[in-house]
Order: structure tokens, then C-alpha cells, then sequence
């Protein structure tokens, strides 16, 4: 048998279904599709994305752009017409008559052109912050005397200048106001005080000085040391003591209650003076210095003042006020209160009106003499102190309340009573008693400022009389040169320190201060 027919007769028969009668079922097709789910979602997210590619393609720019044409058309403006002006009427001028020709005449050179730095006064600078040459300028507050002034600066003469005002005091004065400078720093403390009853502590053993003060007083004479010297010209940035000057400041910080602003403490009943001369002596080292850093212990001060003083009144020894009202206390306050207001600090206007209303009720209008507490009553005295000291010799209080008028705007001529007033302190000009019963240092200083503002008669009968008495009466010998003895009503209190401070400012007044307009 061939092979080939060995295979043609086999038959297979199988259970199996033919290929094409195979049964296939839901759960098959289900299974088969969801194997195939994943290609065909990767798919229909390719073709969106092709889709979002494609429709992101800016098509128009393909496409072709038809041309804009644009055609503008320029209008000619109507023709203005222009009509001649009217013809201008020709004034006549009236011929003048010819100005002569100004005769020029050598100026007159004062033999004392020298400052207080020894420098030629025409190249002195002085303190350039301070230097103003013009009368009326904004800043000088020309209606008070106190930090304001006319011509030649806000504080008059002391930082030099133009005007040699020093040279107004005459022989003698300059020198004596150094040596009065130079006693005053020998005596100063390290702490940058001065000890009101142990300034003989820098004296040597065998030439120590005399006449001590009381020690609760030790704010109130620092702050006439300081006032010395700031009157001077020397401030916390500039001038010979400035160091003097700072140190002092410094002190009297220290000494200020952070709580209230009072100066000091509440020893006696006399520590409204302390506080009253040593707030004056801050308000102006700060007027100068403008520090962040003195601001406030000053504005505290002055907030003090503020609430020491009787409602619809003036000032005395309690704070708070008791009612009590006295003139001597009341200066003090005014003069620190003009101070502030010039340096830029706040204080209560009202207490200006209210102070005047209290030397009114205390001036005799018949006379123009102020009284201490009541209507033309006679200075203070301590009883079995210094009442030895007559009262009838000087016009204290007169001299407080004139400078206070010419403070708080007033000025002769048109308030009569202070010509009264003056009228009543040439009776009573200064006099050296080497016994004291005459000397009032206090007296002197006020009635200096008060006549130089007066002017005229007043203040050249003043002045001849107060420089025979201060200029004959400084000490010239030993530890005690430069001073004044503190022979005078209220020398036992202040002492030496005191008497030496007034002594230096009556000096200054031919240029501590400016004058003030309306002042002959």
C-alpha cells in the first residue's frame, strides 16, 4: 500500500462544535471589551487633545487679508480776522524835580568792637542757627520780650552778629560779667550742680568763700547758674561752657519726678521758685538745642506749671493750688510759660490773661505800685529772717509785674500804669550798702529788664545807677573774685551762687533779650 492511500481512508469523528457553531456568551464579549478599555481611553484622549491643539492654531492668520485703505481729508480753519487795538491814550509825565545826590559820610566805629571769644566783631559768626539780621522776622515773635525779639536775632545780642550790643554796657561790664562766668564754672559740681550751701568745697583750705544758701535750694540756683550762662551766648552745642552747660541740664533732668514734672521736691514752701527758675533755664536750653532728648523732661516741667495755678488765677507755693495767689511766684511762672510757648512746647493760653488780671488787681492805680499778695502791699519777709530789710527802699514787685505787662503785650505810652510804675523805680534806684539794708538783687534784676524795655529817661537813669552798684560791689580778690556777696534780703537762702548769678544776668541785659516793639 502506497503511503499516499494509507491516509485517504482514515475518517475522524469529533464531540467538539465546528468553528463556526461556537457558542460564545454575554460574560465572554463583556470580558474581551473591558481587556480593550484602556487602549480605547488612551485613544479618545489622544484625539481630544489633537482636537484642543488644533483649535488653539489662529487659522485666520492663514487665510488672506484683504487691504484697508484709509483716506483722510485736511479742512482749512476759517481766516481769522484780526481788528486793530484801540489806539492808547499817551499820559503827559510830569517832569521831576532833580533828587540831590546823597552825601556819603564815614560810619561812626565803636571802640569796643570786640566779642566775647575775643574776635573781631565784624568776623565774628556766632551761632549760625541763631543769627537773624532781619527786624521782623516771622519767627521773632516781636510782641514778648522773653525768647522773641526785634532786630538782631531772637535772643538779641548773645550770639553775636551785626550789632555789637555788648559794647552798649560800657567800660567795665564785659570783664566783669567773664570774671562772673569763670566763678560760676569754678564752683559748678562734677554732677553738673551747684551746691547752694557747699560751693566752698572748690575753694582752697586757706581762701574759701563765705555766705552759704540753704540746700533745698540747690535746683533753683542751678537753674540761675544756667540761666547765666545761657544768656551769655553758651548753650548745649555751642559757646565756651557749653560742657558747663550740658552737665547742668543734665542734673536738673535727673532731678525731675518722671510722674508730675516737678523740679526737685516739695521742701518748705518756697520750692514753686525752684521749680518756676529752673524751668525757665530748660525751656531755653531747649529753644537752642531742639533735642528729642530734653523735650520731654521741659514739656513735663512746663505741664506742672499748668497745674499748679489757680483756676481763673495766677500762682503761689502749693501744687496743687490752694486759691493762694502771689506776684513774686507768678513771674517766674510767666516768664517760663513765654519761654515754652516760643520753644514750641504746649501750654495753657489762658494762664496769660488770667496773669494779667491778677497784676491789675494788685497794681494801685493811683500810684502804679503792684503789691506782693494784696492791692499795693510790700514785698515779702520772713519774720525774725530778714525782715530787718525795709521794704520801703525798693519796688519789687512793681519791677516783676512791668515785665510781665511788656511779656503779655503791653507797652507804655498806651497802658499809663506802667509809666506809673517806672516813675516809682527811679526813686528807688539800686544802691551797694555794704550793710545790705539796700541791696535787693532780686530787685535789680527785674528792674534792669524791666527799665531797658521802658527806654528813654527810665532806662538811662536805671542804668547809670545799677552799673555803679553791681560793677563797685563784684569781689576782685582771692577764691571770691568775679562773685557778689549775698548781702540782701534773701541772700541767706540762695547764698553766694545766687547773688553771683543775678549779678552776671543784670550785665546781660544790653543783649540777653532784643527790645520789644513799642519800647522807647
Amino acid at each position: 500500500m502506497s503511503p499516499e492511500s494509507d491516509y485517504e481512508n482514515i475518517h475522524i469523528e469529533t464531540t467538539l462544535p465546528k468553528s463556526w457553531e461556537e457558542e460564545v456568551t454575554f460574560n465572554d464579549i463583556l470580558y474581551d471589551w473591558m481587556g480593550r478599555a484602556p487602549w480605547l481611553a488612551i485613544s479618545v484622549a489622544a484625539h481630544v487633545l489633537v482636537f484642543m491643539v488644533l483649535s488653539l492654531i489662529p487659522w485666520d492668520l492663514f487665510k488672506e487679508q484683504k487691504e484697508v485703505v484709509m483716506q483722510a481729508k485736511l479742512e482749512q480753519p476759517p481766516e481769522e480776522v484780526f481788528e486793530d487795538p484801540p489806539e492808547e491814550e499817551i499820559e503827559e509825565i510830569e517832569e521831576e524835580e532833580p533828587i540831590e545826590e546823597p552825601v556819603i559820610k564815614d560810619a561812626e566805629i565803636s571802640d569796643h568792637n570786640e566779642t566775647d571769644d575775643q574776635q573781631e566783631f565784624e568776623s565774628s559768626e556766632g551761632d549760625p542757627d541763631q543769627i537773624s539780621d532781619s527786624p521782623f522776622d516771622s519767627d521773632n515773635l516781636n510782641d514778648v520780650i522773653g525768647i522773641g525779639g526785634g532786630a538782631g536775632g531772637k535772643f538779641g545780642g548773645r550770639m553775636g552778629g551785626k550789632r555789637n550790643l555788648r559794647a552798649a554796657g560800657g567800660k567795665g561790664t564785659e570783664q566783669a560779667l567773664r570774671d562772673g562766668l569763670e566763678w560760676l564754672k569754678n564752683h559748678q559740681d562734677a554732677d553738673g550742680k551747684w551746691d547752694c550751701d557747699e560751693f566752698s568745697k572748690h575753694d582752697p583750705a586757706g581762701d574759701q568763700c563765705t555766705g552759704p544758701g540753704q540746700p533745698e535750694h540747690d535746683v533753683g540756683v542751678t537753674g540761675l547758674a544756667l540761666l547765666a550762662f545761657l544768656g551769655d551766648g553758651h548753650t548745649t552745642k555751642s559757646g565756651e561752657y557749653k560742657e558747663r552747660v550740658s552737665a547742668g541740664i543734665k542734673w536738673l533732668k535727673e532731678q525731675q519726678d518722671p510722674d508730675n514734672g516737678l523740679l526737685g521736691e516739695k521742701i518748705g514752701h518756697a520750692y514753686m521758685y525752684d521749680h518756676g527758675i529752673a524751668t525757665l533755664a530748660l525751656t531755653e536750653a531747649y529753644y537752642f538745642s531742639k533735642s528729642p532728648l530734653l523735650k520731654g523732661n521741659a514739656q513735663k516741667a512746663i505741664n506742672f506749671v499748668t497745674v499748679s495755678r489757680n483756676p481763673y488765677g495766677a500762682w503761689r507755693y502749693d501744687s496743687p493750688p490752694v486759691g493762694d495767689n502771689d506776684t513774686s511766684v507768678t513771674g517766674w511762672m510767666v516768664l517760663a510759660l513765654k519761654s515754652a510757648e516760643d520753644a514750641g512746647l504746649k501750654i495753657d493760653s489762658s494762664a496769660f490773661p488770667d496773669a494779667m488780671s491778677w497784676f491789675d488787681e494788685v497794681t494801685d492805680p493811683q500810684t502804679g505800685r503792684t503789691g506782693y499778695d494784696t492791692i499795693g502791699s510790700a514785698s515779702s519777709r520772713v519774720p525774725g529772717v530778714n525782715d530787718h530789710y525795709p521794704t520801703d527802699k525798693t519796688e519789687c514787685m512793681t519791677a516783676v509785674a512791668i515785665l510781665c505787662r511788656f511779656f503779655l503785650g503791653q507797652e507804655p505810652g498806651k497802658d499809663p500804669i506802667m509809666d506809673k510804675g517806672g516813675e516809682l523805680m527811679l526813686e528807688s534806684l539800686p544802691e551797694w550798702d555794704p550793710d545790705g539794708l539796700t541791696n535787693d538783687m532780686y530787685y535789680w534784676y527785674y528792674g534792669s529788664y524791666a527799665m531797658f524795655q521802658m527806654g528813654g529817661n527810665y532806662w538811662n537813669k536805671w542804668n547809670k545807677a545799677m552799673k555803679s552798684a553791681v560793677l563797685d560791689s563784684q569781689r576782685k580778690d582771692g577764691a571770691s573774685k568775679g562773685s557778689w556777696d549775698p548781702k540782701g534780703p534773701w541772700g541767706f537762702a540762695g547764698g553766694r551762687v545766687y547773688s553771683t548769678a543775678l549779678g552776671v544776668l543784670c550785665l546781660e541785659v544790653y543783649f540777653r533779650y532784643a527790645k520789644v516793639l513799642g519800647g522807647r
